[in-house]
């Protein structure tokens, strides 16, 4: 193979090949005409490099050596190449190797057919399928170029690198041997036994096994998906953080959990999601919303407790709610409403101060409801002004179809309640007091009412129960703060931050997308750190 010459390099005067070593030389001008031949234990230096070999042809006048058999161009300590054939020329600086060729730096080795050095950029080039090896790593690729001074392979087209763990896979890739940093750019993959990580801009440092990854990236785990516009991973630790825009989908229990900063813990099988968190669950061909300042996920898929933090509420079509806090186990299928609960079922409104929803693990709906002490169930009236209101000690619901279909309110049962006929006209207003109350309902709303051991009461005319007596002793309708649709679980100033959030990601969508930019970790690698200051 040729080797350029421009002018440019010409005017610099180069240094003269210098021969230091050779068993014999002779010149046969038939063989190679103008050309020196050098024969046994060749040994030759220019400018720092020494180029040995078996025999070579060395053209004085072009300053050029073509040499032949065990051939090693050795660069100080930062480079060694050997092959069974190899071209150099002083005037340029430039060399060719091929046949077997193969570099060697401090940090890593190739091993390709024919590989290319520029002495003048610390350059070397190759085009043909090259194999690198670096400490634990293997990378395969079919062309790339190595920065001897930044002992940087770059490649531009497809490259694997083979950990035992991990397969790294990309078509741009900046991998540094000194540090295994690796510089992600373009469709981007990371295999493992346990997960699969797909980027198109991203870092991951194959020595400490962490990585960062920026667009249009997922983590993806047998039962679990992770998005986000920003995404870190510690492979050791099994753990990842999400920023912006996150998405954690739960394809075992056909579960979605949103938010705009989110923390993985997958050998713990735990989860922290926050800003604007809110979890989706799809149950009896609903979703269910739970909403809170902090969500926590913890556990196996048999034994999961969901629990959400400040502030929380939750909506599902025809039931919602809010509290302090929620405590929910897959274990048990016991929900915990804690703190101030409130449950709306339809139009009635239900509270007391400690609240339980209870599921059916076999068939994954709801099954009961209980609510203990200072036990309230209202309901607006449908025409006028006033409430339906059962009041007693505790209540026990039982759910029908994912509906709460049977309610009992035992011990100090009260109850007032509107009576109209089949015209809607108010016929009586009922208040009693009974040991017992059953309510059966139907698509939300009281179909009967059956008293127990009445105590005392009677069906009043309108007319003659005044206002004040129309309300049970601590009443308080919360019908204000009822939350009517998922979009009622937040406040103004968490939609605030997830409009900001959405629009900066789309703003970073819609720019070029462009390598990362090197980390001074990655550069300032190999220079020692400064010795801390003595105190006196």
């Amino acid at each position: 193979m040729a080797i350029l010459i421009s002018k440019s390099v010409l005017a610099q005067a180069p240094k003269k090949i210098v021969v230091e070593h050779s068993d014999f030389a002779d010149v046969n001008q038939v063989e190679m005409p103008d050309a020196f031949l050098l024969t046994g234990n060749v040994r030759v230096n220019h400018d720092g490099v020494v180029l040995t070999c078996n025999k070579a042809y060395y053209f004085q006048k072009e300053n050029y050596i073509k040499a032949f058999g065990n051939v090693q161009l050795v660069q100080g300590d930062t480079l060694f190449l050997n092959s069974k054939y190899a071209e150099y020329s002083g005037n340029v600086k430039k060399a060719f190797a091929s046949g077997e060729a193969f570099m060697s730096s401090p940090d890593a080795t190739l091993a390709t057919d024919t590989i290319n050095f520029d002495r003048n950029t610390q350059e070397v080039y190759y085009n043909t399928k090259g194999t690198i090896i670096n400490k634990d790593n293997t990378l395969i690729s079919k062309s790339g170029k190595y920065y001897v001074n930044q002992k940087k392979f770059q490649f531009l087209t497809a490259v694997t690198i083979t950990n035992p763990t991990y397969v790294i896979k990309s078509n741009h890739l900046d991998y540094y041997t000194n540090s295994g940093h690796s510089y992600l750019f373009g469709p981007s993959t990371i295999t493992s036994k346990k997960n699969y990580i797909y980027t198109e801009k991203g870092f991951y440092d194959t020595k400490k096994n962490r990585g960062h990854f920026l667009r249009k990236s997922f983590i993806k785990y047998e039962d679990r998906l992770i998005e986000g516009d920003s995404l870190y991973y510690d492979r050791n630790k099994d753990f990842a953080s999400a920023t912006r825009n996150v998405k954690i989908t739960d394809s075992v229990n056909r579960g979605i959990v949103k938010g705009h900063y989110a923390e993985i813990y997958k050998k713990q099988d735990s989860m922290f999601v926050t800003k604007r968190a809110v979890a989706v669950n799809f149950v009896e061909n609903d979703s269910v919303y739970i909403h809170g300042k902090k969500l926590m996920v913890t556990g196996k898929e048999d034994n999961r407790i969901i629990r959400a933090y400040s502030n929380v509420r939750f909506y599902k079509t025809d039931m919602s709610g809010k509290c302090d806090s929620i405590h929910s186990s897959s274990k048990t299928a016991l929900t915990k409403l804690i703190g101030n609960p409130v449950l709306w079922n339809g139009e009635s409104q239900i509270t007391g101060d400690v609240m339980h929803l209870i599921g059916n693990n076999a068939t994954k709906e709801l099954d009961s409801l209980k609510v203990l002490n200072n036990t309230f169930l209202v309901s607006k009236d449908t025409l006028g002004t006033g409430y339906n209101q059962v009041k007693g000690q505790n209540l026990y619901g039982q759910f029908k179809e994912g509906k709460l279909h049977e309610v009992d309110i035992i011990k100090n049962a009260e109850v007032l309640y509107y009576m109209r006929n089949e015209t809607k006209e108010l016929i009586g207003i009922n208040k009693n007091v009974s040991s017992k109350i059953n309510l059966i309902l139907e698509n939300n709303a009281v179909e009967t009412i059956t008293f127990f051991n009445q105590i005392d009461g009677d069906i009043y005319p309108e007319k003659e129960l005044p206002e004040n007596a129309r309300k049970l002793r601590g009443l308080v309708w919360r019908g204000e703060e009822r939350i009517k649709s998922k979009e009622d679980l937040f406040s103004d100033e968490e939609n605030e931050l997830n409009d900001k959030m959405i629009k900066e990601g789309e703003k970073e969508d819609a720019k070029e997308n462009v390598p990362m930019t090197i980390r001074k970790e990655t550069l300032n690698y190999d220079k020692k750190k400064k010795p801390a200051a003595k105190v006196k």
